[in-house]
């Protein structure tokens, strides 16, 4: 990468998880990317990860919202200030991740080849299986309404090192171009606190022109769910079936709807057989909910 690298911002969003911020910071500070300025974004933690940031990180900018504004608009606020600050290229990070110092140079390096190319992201792994793949690329299935990950759960023998276009890049580590923000906007509030913005953005994005890029040279482990706590909770659960009802009402068409339902009632059934006999009945009560709060949201509009 030459000395005339295009600036980037990277943007952690953080909610009482200082150490797992911690670590993640001296990580992303180790990339050898020449051009980057980081920015973490406080959702209102009382665990005094601020302090942390500011006496450990004083070359980070910290942006305080005081209140947790969920995934989708905290990082709005991040990003609007750095498109303030005139920055070209934004960079979201989960706050529970840990990178290799190439990362973000393979990501630009892929980003500058292809002037269409407007979000890139990079192979995921999971933190506590290395070389477990978490993320390869995403896939948006409008006939079985479902977004998935490539890969996920396999091990990594190169089965996915080719570089290539793909449908949805995960908010986990989502290299955007200023220009694509824009045209399409920030992310919708209407999947607040979290869950299915990265894939609405995508959407935005791929349907103004511009290309989605998987580059497998650039990889981070992921400790997936840390950030909120582990595991699917009753509240993820119900998030996750509300905002991705809401995702394929927006964006499937009529006749994807044929097969819709099937398909996740399918699911839902093998979903519910396995949480009952673990005794998970508050998942399975969620699992309800969120197909109730999405009909409702649904009707209203």
């Amino acid at each position: 990468m030459k000395a005339e690298a295009p600036l980037v911002y990277c943007l952690v969003l953080n909610l009482n998880r200082r150490e797992l911020l911690r670590e993640t910071l001296d990580s992303v500070q180790r990339m050898t990317y020449p051009n980057f300025r980081l920015v973490v974004i406080d959702n209102g933690s009382n665990d005094g990860s601020q302090e942390m940031v500011r006496s450990g990180y004083p070359s980070a900018a910290l942006i305080e919202n005081g209140t947790n504004l969920g995934f989708g608009e905290g990082n709005n606020v991040g990003m609007r200030y750095t498109m303030k600050q005139g920055s070209q290229w934004i960079f979201l990070l989960n706050n529970d991740i840990v990178v290799d110092p190439n990362l973000l140079t393979e990501l630009m390096n892929a980003a500058m080849a292809e002037p269409d190319v407007g979000i890139l992201g990079p192979k995921i792994y999971y933190h506590a299986e290395a070389n477990t793949l978490w993320y390869a690329g995403g896939r948006i299935n409008y006939f079985t309404g479902v977004i998935s990950h490539r890969g996920v759960r396999q091990e990594d023998r190169g089965q996915y090192d080719a570089a290539g276009d793909t449908e949805y890049v995960t908010g986990c580590a989502f290299l955007v171009r200023r220009e694509v923000l824009e045209t399409v906007g920030l992310f919708d509030a209407v999947y607040c606190p979290a869950y299915s913005e990265d894939a609405d953005l995508c959407v935005r994005a791929q349907r103004a022109g511009y290309r989605l890029r998987y580059v497998p040279q650039a990889k981070l482990w992921h400790k997936v769910s840390a950030s909120s706590g582990g595991g699917m909770t009753p509240m993820k659960t119900r998030l996750k079936v509300e905002h991705n009802l809401i995702f394929f009402r927006r964006y499937a068409r009529w006749y994807h709807w044929l097969t819709i339902p099937w398909c996740v009632g399918s699911i839902a059934v093998v979903f519910v057989a396995r949480e009952l006999l673990k005794g998970n009945f508050r998942i399975v009560g969620a699992l309800a909910g969120g197909f109730v709060q999405a009909l409702k949201r649904a009707v209203s509009k």
